[in-house]
């Protein structure tokens, strides 16, 4: 089957797979995003805990600060005071002062002396540290509540404590979690948990709880919140609630333009078919002047494509057009064809050169060396030179078969340059392994030349290689005297561009080298001041 067979055949599929890309791609967007913002929601609760707690912890160590006024004071003496203070200030479930393991004073026990463990309901931590504080499961007085303990010792082994209820930190994390249904926890170095929130649901397909944990760089408190899979997909769909409108209408839009694209990229072969078989196409030359014997040397064949409406198709639109879609050898030789039909009726000197340009693949293509050299036996008579202008891209593949292919044709007589040269991707060894007679320096370096007197480096050095290799050199696109004078000053023995003369059709050739072909071209004036662009 045809290749443009089948691209027709599976256009269907091209235009269905573009529909379905913004889709498909808002989907794993939409869920990373989703994934994102719960996360940093999850980082936010984390912080508010955090800073709570933190908070919380400075209360009780400005507590124990304030107890330090009652030290070496009798219980009885303080006992009011004990209890205002823990009555007055938020948070705390009882305040009192330490006589080694054991509690000399309290706000809620009084004079009612215990171990600080019994009131603890577990032995107190060994930290060796005069300041500690410990989350822990209960006091004697609540032991089914939760609270967190602060210690000062004292060197003298005396010494304050204070509990925070925690219950204060179980309705705080209630409040910040319960709306996203978040698992949150929190311990003070490492004891006992203090927990809010459901316990640990199951996944949902794909998505799992995601847990973030935290640490104050303060106090020993650590905290994780725990996002239950319920909630990512609530932010997921979310998410595709907003973007789905909007993934329609791109969808939609992309189709429309692969099917456009599609109908345009199957239509190009056929319409360049067709316009061969119309003679839609034409060829433009444009002439060369040699510096050395100072007139017209030859001429470059560029094909036009006008429509019957007489618009213009673009050079580069149709030649890129033609190489991907495979006609651009048939282009080639209709190209050949219609040069040998204008060359029948011009009237030039014996060596007088006629240049086209060699697509890759004619180069590589099996005919490419009998499509030469037919037409080089239709202009015979004229005794012109062929020159054939080769892109640098045209040299990279198959390199040996190439070589061979324009040897053969270099002992019939033609030419060999390279197009655009120092553009595209030739190496330096190219100019030693292919059967090179000049290159054609593209216009971007000579638009460099802003004065005799300036260098223009990269320019100089191409040239100075030329020279070095005994290659002629052709320079392209010059548009200014300054531009020709320079080119001239360095060698170059070949001058193409509207400074000299622009493209035109046969017929305007015909004339003009009737008339301007064999002057030579003088520094303070161009031949073609009024033509314009063909």
């Amino acid at each position: 089957m045809p290749p443009q067979k089948r691209h027709r055949d599976f256009g269907w599929l091209f235009i269905v797979c573009a529909g379905l890309l913004p889709l498909v791609l808002g989907i794993l967007c939409t869920a990373i995003e989703a994934r994102h913002t719960v996360n940093q929601q999850q980082v936010s609760t984390a912080n508010t805990l955090l800073s709570q707690a933190e908070k919380m912890s400075d209360s009780a160590w400005n507590m124990i600060t304030t107890l330090r006024q009652y030290h070496h004071r009798a219980c009885a003496d303080i006992e009011e005071n004990l209890q205002r203070a823990g009555t007055l200030n938020a948070y705390f479930r009882s305040i009192g002062m330490l006589q080694g393991d054991h509690i000399s004073c309290s706000s809620a026990y009084g004079l009612n002396h215990g171990a600080l463990a019994e009131m603890m309901l577990q032995p107190p931590p060994v930290t060796g540290k005069a300041w500690w504080s410990l989350s822990i499961r209960g006091t004697l007085g609540v032991p089914d509540r939760p609270a967190v303990i602060f210690v000062r010792q004292l060197p003298d082994s005396s010494g304050f404590w204070a509990v925070i209820d925690g219950q204060y930190l179980m309705d705080f994390m209630h409040a910040i979690g319960e709306s996203r249904g978040y698992q949150m926890t929190l311990q003070f170095n490492g004891g006992a948990i203090i927990s809010s929130g459901p316990d640990e649901q199951p996944g949902q397909l794909y998505l799992k709880s995601a847990q973030y944990r935290a640490e104050s760089s303060r106090y020993p408190i650590s905290v994780n919140v725990t996002v239950p899979a319920t909630e990512l997909v609530k932010a997921w769909r979310q998410a595709l609630f907003i973007f789905l409108p909007m993934a329609a209408i791109f969808s939609i839009l992309l189709m429309v333009l692969t099917a456009n694209w599609l109908r345009r990229r199957l239509s190009w072969a056929d319409e360049i078919r067709r316009a061969m078989r119309n003679r839609q196409f034409s060829v433009h030359y444009q002439p060369v002047y040699s510096t050395d014997i100072e007139r017209c040397k030859g001429a470059e064949a560029l094909m036009r494509w006008q429509l019957p409406n007489g618009e213009m198709i673009r050079p580069d639109i149709f030649i890129s057009h033609a190489e991907s879609e495979g006609v651009i050898v048939p282009l080639t030789q209709h190209l050949l064809d219609l040069m040998a039909e204008d060359i029948q009726s011009w009237q030039v000197e014996p060596d007088f050169h006629i240049g086209f340009n060699v697509a890759a693949e004619h180069l590589q293509h099996p005919d490419f060396v009998q499509d030469v050299m037919r037409f080089a036996r239709r202009i015979k008579d004229k005794q012109m030179t062929i020159t054939l202008e080769l892109t640098e891209r045209s040299l990279i593949e198959d390199g040996e078969m190439v070589a061979r292919k324009l040897r053969h044709l270099q002992s019939h007589g033609m030419k060999v340059a390279i197009d655009d040269f120092g553009t595209g991707h030739c190496a330096l060894s190219y100019l030693m392994t292919f059967p090179l007679d000049y290159l054609k320096i593209d216009r971007g370096f000579i638009n460099a030349v802003e004065g005799l007197e300036t260098e223009t480096p990269v320019l100089d050095a191409i040239i100075n290689l030329c020279h070095k290799l005994e290659l002629d050199v052709l320079g392209e696109g010059v548009e200014t005297s300054l531009q020709f004078a320079y080119l001239r000053q360095r060698g170059v023995g070949l001058i193409q561009g509207y400074y000299y003369a622009r493209p035109m059709d046969n017929d305007r050739l015909r004339a003009w080298l009737n008339e301007h072909g064999r002057k030579p071209l003088l520094v303070e004036e161009s031949h073609e001041p009024e033509l314009h662009h063909s």
